[in-house]
């Protein structure tokens, strides 16, 4: 499938079906001098487009709708507009995107508007109590929303092993715990309240379970565990948590039947691609599902010039995703 987006850079994709359309809401990539490092400094993105397309098989035209968002418009921030995502309710669009405070500490925080494709207006502090980066919203069939976070190295995650509002410096950079018996650091959820601006409860950590043992993954499993890039879908009563293995390059994913989990490992979603990171959305349109990623196909492989990609996937007699179509 080639790049759904050529005349710019874009990764990290979120899609929603708003409208009847599928709005694809990615991080913009920009050319850039900065050397490559595992802190993820070559990341320099500035601002967001917003995209919308009627059809995805085949894809039809894709709209930009133009910035929508940028770093001189958000008071409390310094640099790095990260993956964001997008959710509606009760009338508003909701943008949220992670950035870097004035410190140099990632936040995360919301803008509003009255249309998907924005313009969105940014609320002037981050969302209290958040931190690290890759916010991903989930409103459940009840109404309730759900914010999931988190991505290790650049993204801190590791930070905050002594608390949610423990900020350890030491820890930034490629690190991560390791050794015999060190379990893997969980992506992070937090209700959010009814006007979707702030959380409603305290931030937990989620439980990503191992099928063989019933036990929490391992820190030096790099092949299934969190590493960044939550999504949440829910498919027949089932939730499903799907995620980055971030430096093994795989997409995976759990299932569960909390939106808090505990989610037991299900396998694979996509093999590795061109480039250093893969980050996802997974959406239904017209009764069939579709997975947004992103490669560096179009860039011949700089790891920071990234392009939008689908694919479509498919779900097996026991609810496993598959990548193809079951006989």
């Amino acid at each position: 499938m080639a790049p759904l987006i050529t005349h710019l850079y874009t990764a990290d994709p979120s899609a929603h079906v708003f409208e009847g359309k599928v709005y694809i809401y990615p991080s913009h990539d920009r050319e850039t001098d900065i050397q490559f490092n595992d802190n993820g400094d070559q990341y320099d993105m500035a601002d967001y487009h917003v995209f919308s397309t009627d059809s995805l098989d085949p894809v039809a035209p894709v709209t930009d709708h133009g910035v929508v968002l940028k770093t001189e418009d958000i008071p409390w921030v310094s640099k790095q507009l990260w993956a964001p995502d997008a959710a509606f309710k009760d009338g508003k669009y909701y943008l949220y995107f992670p950035a870097r405070d004035k410190e140099g500490i990632f936040r995360i925080g919301v803008a509003v508007g009255d249309r998907p494709e924005g313009p969105f207006k940014p609320d002037p502090e981050p969302i209290k109590g958040s931190y690290s980066i890759d916010p991903a919203t989930f409103v459940d069939e009840d109404g309730q929303a759900y914010m999931y976070f988190g991505g290790l190295w650049g993204g801190q995650l590791q930070c905050y092993q002594k608390g949610n509002d423990i900020f350890e410096a030491e820890w930034q950079g490629p690190k991560e715990p390791s050794g015999e018996g060190a379990r893997a650091l969980g992506p992070r959820v937090a209700k959010m309240t009814d006007d979707m601006r702030q959380f409603a409860t305290e931030v937990k950590e989620i439980q990503i379970l191992a099928p063989e043992t019933g036990e929490p993954i391992a820190a030096d499993d790099h092949d299934r565990r969190f590493f960044e890039a939550a999504w949440m879908h829910k498919y027949n009563g089932k939730y499903y948590f799907s995620y980055s293995t971030g430096d093994t390059h795989y997409l995976a994913y759990g299932v569960g039947d909390s939106p808090y989990g505990p989610f037991t490992y299900g396998g694979r979603i996509l093999e590795p691609v061109l480039g250093w990171t893969t980050h996802h959305s997974i959406v239904e349109f017209k009764g069939r599902w579709w997975l947004f990623h992103h490669d560096c196909e179009l860039s011949k492989g700089v790891n920071h010039l990234r392009s939008v990609k689908i694919k479509e996937i498919f779900y097996d007699k026991d609810g496993k995703i598959v990548t193809e179509k079951p006989e």
